[in-house]
This record gives structure tokens, sequence and C-alpha cells, in this order.
């Protein structure tokens, strides 16, 4: 269960075949018409959603197939994905939507929202650390000082750069 835009303190949220389509209300795809906006949207039947859970996302019903129990949605990338038609669904946006347009400004910001998911922030070139802590560490100047490209048979540890590339460069043309 996501918050849905439109949710508010003290609502009742209906679940099953028989709830009303409103929003924040989750029903089996094939009780929602064709041209819904759902989110949380399940890949099987009871794995409790998988599509269209981010700030701001949805998914929208296409179609319905009867003979073979299959529901059509598009997915927030704009793909189209075909699911079982009883895999549930929340009416509704996901709440939260706009929440990337607003700059970070300064890094105790950036360290503050990266700390609660994962340590992936600050990211440092591998030119700029030393050749105890990355192969492209070290030298007088800032420089990988050998090819980028790197063997998919490398071993880990080595295997930094453009990993197995086919070619470099610029797209052109």
């Amino acid at each position: 269960m996501v918050a849905t835009e439109g949710m508010y303190t003290g609502q009742f949220i209906y679940c099953g075949k028989k709830a009303t389509l409103s929003v924040g209300n989750v029903l089996p795809l094939r009780q929602v018409p064709e041209g819904t906006i759902v989110c949380n949207v399940e890949a099987r039947p009871g794995d409790r959603g998988q599509f269209a859970r981010g700030s701001g996302c949805f998914a929208v019903v296409i179609a319905h197939d009867e003979d073979k129990g299959t529901t059509r949605i598009r997915l927030p990338s704009g793909g189209k994905k075909t699911v079982p038609s009883d895999v549930r669904a929340q009416i509704g946006v996901v709440a939260g939507g706009g929440r990337t347009d607003k700059p970070l400004l300064k890094a105790g910001r950036a360290y503050h929202k990266y700390a609660v998911k994962r340590n992936c922030w600050p990211k440092i070139r591998g030119v700029a650390k030393n050749p105890v802590e990355h192969p492209f560490g070290g030298g007088n100047h800032q420089h990988i000082g050998r090819p980028s490209t790197v063997s998919k048979e490398r071993p880990a540890g080595r295997k930094v750069g453009l990993i197995g590339a086919r070619r470099t460069g610029r797209l052109r043309g």
C-alpha cells in the first residue's frame, strides 16, 4: 500500500473486487475499466505490488483480454506489459510527484538523502584516489595512464572503467 494523491488522514480504504473505483482503493485489474490510472500494480497475484511505485508514478490500463485472462498496462517508462487480470492495483497516482524538481542546493542535503538509501555518495573519481585504492589512482597528474577499456575476464578489483567495451568514443552519425 502506497500513499496516493488525494488520500487523507482517516480515509477508509477498501480492498477487493467489490470496492468502488475511487482514489486509494485496491481492486483486481479485471474490475478496472480501460484508461484508468492505477499505481502499485502486482506482477503476480498476491505479491503486494511491483510496478509504478515511485513518487508521482502511475500506470494506465490499456486493454483487457477476457479469453486469456490478461490485462495490458502502460508503465511509467512508456513500455507496455501484459499481466494476469487477477493482479491487484491501487487507483490513482503515487503521492510526492515533482519531488526531484527542487534542487538539493547543498552537500548536507545530498548527504542525508543518500545516507538513508545506500552508500553511493559522494562519487569520487578513480584518478583522484591513491594507487592503493583504485587502478586509475596515483601519478603526478590526474590521468588514467593506461587504456580505460578492460576485458570481461579480468579479476575483480582491476575490472574498472569501460568493461568489455565493443567500441569507445562519441556516438557519431
